[in-house]
C-alpha cells in the first residue's frame, strides 16, 4: 500500500477564509481571493502573523469543499497521514488535533502528524500547497492550488485546483 502525505493548512483546512474574516472583523477590509494571487500570506494578509497565533483560528478553519469524501475513500486505498507543521505556531498544535478529530474522525491519531519542518516525512505521493515542502520530497508531489502558489510553475509538481481533481488523480 502507498503512503500518501496529506497537508492540513490550505489543503483540508481553509485558512483563506479565515484569514479574510479576522480581516474583515479586524480591520473591515472584504479582500477578495485575486487581490491575494502570487503573495504570500503574510504578505497578502497585513496581520497574518497575530491571526494564526490567535486561539481559534486553527480550531474554526472551515474544511476544504469535497475533502472529507475524498479523504474517506484515499484513507480506504493509501495508508494516509496527515502531515502539519505546528511548531510555528505552538497554540496551533492541540487546535489542530482537535480540527482533524471533529472533521476527520475516521482517521486514527496515529495517522496525524503535527511536527516541525517536513524535510523528515517520506513517503509515496505528497499533497501540499507550499513549494518548500515538496521540492524536497522524493516521491510524486501534488501542488494544492492556492493563492500564493498560482503565479509560479508548478515544474515536477502535478497542480491539482481542488478535491476533484485530487481525487481524479489518485483513485
Amino acid at each position: 500500500m502507498e503512503r500518501l502525505i496529506i497537508d492540513m493548512d490550505g489543503v483540508l483546512a481553509d485558512v483563506y477564509s479565515q484569514f479574510r474574516k479576522y480581516e474583515k472583523a479586524e480591520l473591515g477590509i472584504e479582500q477578495e481571493t485575486a487581490a491575494a494571487i502570487g503573495k504570500a500570506e503574510r504578505e497578502a494578509f497585513k496581520n497574518a502573523g497575530t491571526y494564526v497565533n490567535t486561539p481559534g483560528f486553527f480550531l474554526e478553519a472551515p474544511v476544504m469543499p469535497g475533502s472529507v469524501e475524498v479523504m474517506r475513500r484515499l484513507n480506504r486505498k493509501y495508508e494516509v497521514y496527515i502531515v502539519s507543521a505546528a511548531m510555528e505556531f505552538p497554540l496551533s498544535l492541540y487546535e489542530k488535533y482537535q480540527w482533524l478529530q471533529q472533521n476527520f474522525s475516521f482517521l486514527g491519531w496515529e495517522q496525524m502528524v503535527l511536527c516541525g519542518s517536513k524535510k523528515v516525512i517520506h513517503g509515496d505521493i505528497m499533497l501540499d500547497d507550499h513549494f518548500k515542502n515538496l521540492d524536497h520530497f522524493n516521491g510524486r508531489t501534488l501542488l494544492y492550488a492556492q493563492p500564493h502558489n498560482m503565479t509560479k510553475d508548478p515544474g515536477k509538481h502535478v497542480r491539482v485546483a481542488d478535491w476533484q481533481e485530487v481525487e481524479q488523480v489518485l483513485l
